[in-house]
């Protein structure tokens, strides 16, 4: 069975496993806010359907996996709902809280948002070709939330500060080694990757899994009021020239300059 959306593609598969995928390849499969309600009414009709066992969270293509926010939608606020105009927060929630494990398929560019997602995913399989990173402040943006409390969490404090601080690209294989990451396959057998782990997944206790995943996240529950507050926070910054500049500076493919806006 498949649900026809714009932004994503939903598909039920006869194996107990939903497949959601961003369908922006033209953009990286960059989100905008109709992408982001998309992805959590998909969230929600296979989060909560008994006959699915696992969901699986790609990107269209071989390019990217997501790339985060479009800045094509962004200036200043971007074009949806939300605090800053995009639910981000509420999916990357609704991630976390369905009953049932989230695998995220990396085939190509996990950067910015689309590095936080793949990082709230229950699990990551990835690419050999998969490239994974943040660049917030390098446009005048951040996601002080589940994107850096919680990657702190996974990879530990002092990488994830480099992440943030420095926005470098890490191949697959840093991935797998700093944690953010499961497994790193051959780009062409990463399907086949998949399909073991979700038929691994699927023998299993679906009750048993449901009261894991809910433990793993009471133990980190604490950030998703950080990120309430941080997105708060989020919302004025974008309001301001420096945050701008970010913007301004990728449309207009120049070096950004941000200091100059210091007082």
């Amino acid at each position: 069975m498949t649900l026809h959306y714009e932004d994503i593609l939903y598909e039920v598969r006869p194996d107990c496993v939903a497949r959601i995928t961003i369908n922006r390849p033209a953009s990286y499969n960059a989100f905008r806010g109709q992408t982001v309600d998309e992805l959590i009414h998909a969230f929600q009709r296979a989060g909560w359907d008994k006959s699915i066992a696992v969901i699986v969270l790609t990107g269209a293509g071989d390019k990217a996996f997501c790339t985060g926010g479009d800045q094509g939608a962004h200036d200043g606020k971007y074009d949806g709902r939300g605090t800053i105009g995009l639910p981000i927060e509420e999916l990357q929630s609704l991630i976390r809280d369905v009953p049932k494990p989230v695998i995220a398929r990396v085939n190509g560019f996990a950067i910015g948002g689309g590095n936080v997602l793949a990082s709230v995913c229950d699990l990551t399989i990835a690419s050999d070709k998969a490239q994974f990173g943040q660049v917030g402040p390098k446009v005048g943006s951040v996601d002080p939330g589940f994107g850096t409390a919680y990657l702190a969490r996974v990879v530990g404090e002092k990488k994830a500060r480099e992440i943030w601080y420095l926005n470098r690209r890490y191949t697959a294989a840093d991935a797998l080694a700093m944690g953010l990451a499961n497994a790193v396959v051959p780009h062409d057998e990463l399907d086949a990757e998949v399909d073991r782990w979700c038929a691994e997944i699927i023998e299993r206790s679906p009750t048993a899994i449901a009261l894991a995943k809910a433990s793993f996240n009471a133990d980190s529950e604490s950030i998703r009021g950080i990120a309430s507050m941080g997105m708060q926070a989020l919302r004025l910054y974008y309001e301001t020239d420096e945050s701008r500049e970010g913007g301004n500076a990728f449309r207009e493919k120049r070096k950004p300059n941000f200091r100059k806006f210091l007082k």
